[in-house]
């Protein structure tokens, strides 16, 4: 059924005459009563019928103009059809407009805990109708969710090798290699490659960004753990220094207040006694933007 004669059939019922149609529609009524014809021709169906020259239905249509029984049939259907475009048309609206709508966002645990809420928090606030979702996982798996389209954007700590995604810088974040505060390590300016290897290390999960780092930092200063010990997140690792676990090389937000109340101690590395990292932005390659994620980026960007 094509659906541009089915909305000239339609407007022709509802204005009650093919010239007002025309009208409304902005071409001539010689147009518009060929759509029509066209129309029944297509459905070999008899859809209207015009009234006599007195002016009254031939069957209970409107004035000027008489559905069959297969018209009001039609008419019924194409006013369903077009009611239907209408809803949808104003919920694109509504969404292009931020006044409705989802944003999935993705992010590895650090960068959820420490760096998102204090740009999401004021864009929820401006956009109190969208429905905003903050998934928290490792890189392994928010790059997979990625891929998935389970969310729409991932941030993440660790680098992600996948043709299918669209990696992009974000931001760096300090790094810090700390110990138990009654450490004799601690207390040591720049402690041997030997003694690194002696202590017991605690990192997170395979998958993690940060693992990686630790992992690169061994390769790079030869560092040969003699025992390590795996955690499911960086804030677990942090109070397991404090608590004489073991070191750990993590995200230096996590334990700024923790070196501040004195609870660990940071160790220096070599001359580069803050190391850093790269923050990742992940997106579907070739995935269009849907207009809350283009705002949310926008907003992003501006602050």
């Amino acid at each position: 059924m094509n659906l541009h004669l089915l909305r000239v059939f339609l407007t022709v019922v509802e204005q009650q005459g093919f010239s007002r149609a025309a009208e409304a529609l902005f071409v001539s009524q010689s147009a518009v009563s060929k759509a029509v014809r066209e129309l029944e021709h297509q459905l070999d169906l008899p859809l209207l019928e015009r009234t006599g020259s007195d002016g009254k239905a031939v069957r209970g249509g409107v004035h000027g103009i008489a559905l069959t029984d297969h018209g009001r049939a039609v008419f019924e259907h194409a006013r369903a059809i077009f009611a239907l475009e209408r809803i949808a048309t104003e919920d694109v609206r509504d969404r292009v407009e931020l006044r409705q709508g989802r944003l999935r966002i993705g992010a590895s645990t650090t960068v959820a805990a420490y760096w998102l809420p204090q740009q999401l928090g004021p864009f929820v606030r401006a956009h109190p109708r969208l429905t905003t979702e903050l998934a928290v996982a490792n890189t392994e798996e928010i790059s997979r969710a990625v891929i998935d389209c389970t969310v729409d954007i991932g941030y993440v700590e660790g680098s992600v090798e996948d043709p299918r995604i669209a990696v992009a810088h974000w931001r760096d974040e300090p790094l810090r290699l700390v110990a138990p505060a009654d450490s004799a390590l601690g207390l040591r300016r720049r402690p041997s490659i030997g003694e690194l290897s002696r202590q017991t290390w605690l990192l997170r999960e395979p998958g993690s960004g940060t693992r990686q780092v630790a992992q690169s930092l061994f390769a790079a200063r030869g560092i040969a753990p003699e025992r390590t010990m795996e955690i499911g997140s960086s804030e677990a690792i942090a109070r397991a220094v404090v608590a004489g676990v073991g070191i750990a090389l993590l995200p230096a937000t996590v334990v700024a207040d923790l070196i501040l109340m004195q609870r660990v101690r940071p160790i220096a590395l070599g001359e580069d006694e803050t190391l850093s990292r790269p923050l990742y932005r992940l997106e579907l390659a070739n995935r269009p933007r849907a207009p809350a994620l283009q705002a949310f980026l926008e907003y992003e960007r501006e602050h």
